[in-house]
């Protein structure tokens, strides 16, 4: 602890809970909400959730607007757009309601409602003046922790490249888990949103801003997550499962909160924003990689994260014991079938030294990851996932 210092900001209000979402309508009154802007995912009304959201609106006599129009990666557009609607409506409480796209537009509207300007005008760190209108979350996959996060990440369209916004103020004001939304989700959904639900803790135990407290929430994470991934993509009616993974991807959440996250998630970004791969897919692919890349940063901790997996490590080096922890990585990955190379995403090959580039400009990231890498090192671990695990 000598020589540690760190800072933690939690002011999310947290309601968890088979059937939370009954308590909605309490939640937006309670932060003096009256007009509700309903940022949806596009995949919650496909899969006819939304009605359970609404419901309890209704009852309240709340009245709302939904804003459905979210892509999977989404453009500054968005929130822009978001936001004009917002003001029509006189809404005064933004509900995001879905994965981490739909809850980063929400994020991101609720701040722009009081800060004004265009959504680019706040990329970057601490740029946000004012804090927002009231804002709720509700996640209805185990994976982004956007909930508990002071980040929303979007796609420049003008220059195609993918960049957030960061500061205390994007923390949402609450957040509702109900477990019960998972059920739903499709099991590719859940295998790509849980293995970035697990990014987020390992990145943030092994980050070189790690210390106690995010320690505390990779390590739960990590727990939660290894032991029911597998449970709730088999069976996805698995309630105990789902909310086994919803605790863990808001542990893992609160984790990369605090902690931050590493060269996994720098490496995702241009995949997302010259490839339109879906975030946590991109993390999915990537982790294996990068973490044998990064053994020799911090192999205590990657021998510590050997055991989370059930791996016997007594008679390994700490060597030996990363390795194990980096193929069992790999292995459950198999197991819910996330795509095993970046040539199965169709990646061209010759778009590496440019996603190689651009992925070291992710600053912060690269400069929490334990092993600081070289554009060709980052190109070669590319290359290494373009031809698949030996």
């Amino acid at each position: 602890m000598q020589g540690k210092t760190f800072t933690v900001t939690q002011p999310t209000r947290i309601h968890f809970g088979v059937d939370s979402i009954n308590d909605l309508a309490a939640q937006v009154r309670g932060l003096g909400g009256t007009t509700v802007f309903l940022v949806v995912d596009p995949g919650v009304v496909a899969a006819g959730l939304l009605p359970r959201i609404t419901a309890p609106l209704e009852a309240a006599s709340v009245p709302y607007t939904v804003y459905d129009k979210i892509d999977p990666e989404p453009g500054l557009k968005l929130a822009d757009n978001g936001v004009k609607l917002a003001k029509k409506a006189k809404c005064d409480c933004v509900v995001g309601v879905g994965g981490g796209s739909a809850m980063d537009v929400a994020k991101a509207v609720a701040i722009l409602l009081t800060n004004g300007g265009k959504a680019v005008d706040y990329i970057g760190l601490g740029k946000i003046g004012k804090p927002g209108v009231p804002k709720i979350m509700v996640p209805t996959t185990a994976g982004t922790g956007a909930e508990v996060t002071f980040t929303a990440v979007f796609i420049n369209e003008k220059t195609s490249s993918k960049a957030g916004m960061n500061g205390d103020p994007l923390y949402p004001d609450a957040a509702v888990l109900d477990p019960a939304l998972t059920l739903s989700v499709p099991s590719h959904i859940t295998a790509a949103t849980g293995i970035d639900a697990l990014t987020h803790a390992l990145e943030a135990y092994v980050s070189t801003q790690a210390h106690p407290i995010s320690d505390m929430y990779a390590l739960e994470a990590i727990d939660l997550i290894a032991a029911n991934l597998g449970k709730a993509y088999a069976n996805g009616d698995n309630l105990e499962a789902r909310s086994a993974m919803m605790m863990g991807s808001l542990l893992a959440g609160k984790a990369l909160a605090t902690a931050g996250v590493g060269l996994v998630h720098a490496m995702a970004y241009p995949l997302g924003g010259m490839h339109q791969i879906p975030h946590g897919l991109a993390n999915a692919v990537l982790l294996p990689y990068v973490m044998a890349y990064n053994l020799i940063g911090a192999p205590e901790r990657f021998a510590t994260l050997a055991e989370m997996f059930g791996v016997d490590t007594s008679a390994m080096s700490l060597r030996e014991a990363g390795e194990a922890v980096v193929e069992a990585v790999y292995r459950l990955n198999d197991d819910v079938g996330i795509p095993k190379t970046l040539a199965d995403l169709q990646i061209p090959r010759e778009d590496i030294p440019e996603m190689a580039r651009i992925a070291l400009t992710v600053s912060r990231p690269v400069a929490n990851n334990p092993r600081k890498p070289t554009l060709e090192e980052v190109m070669s671990i590319y290359e290494e996932a373009m031809h698949g695990w030996e």
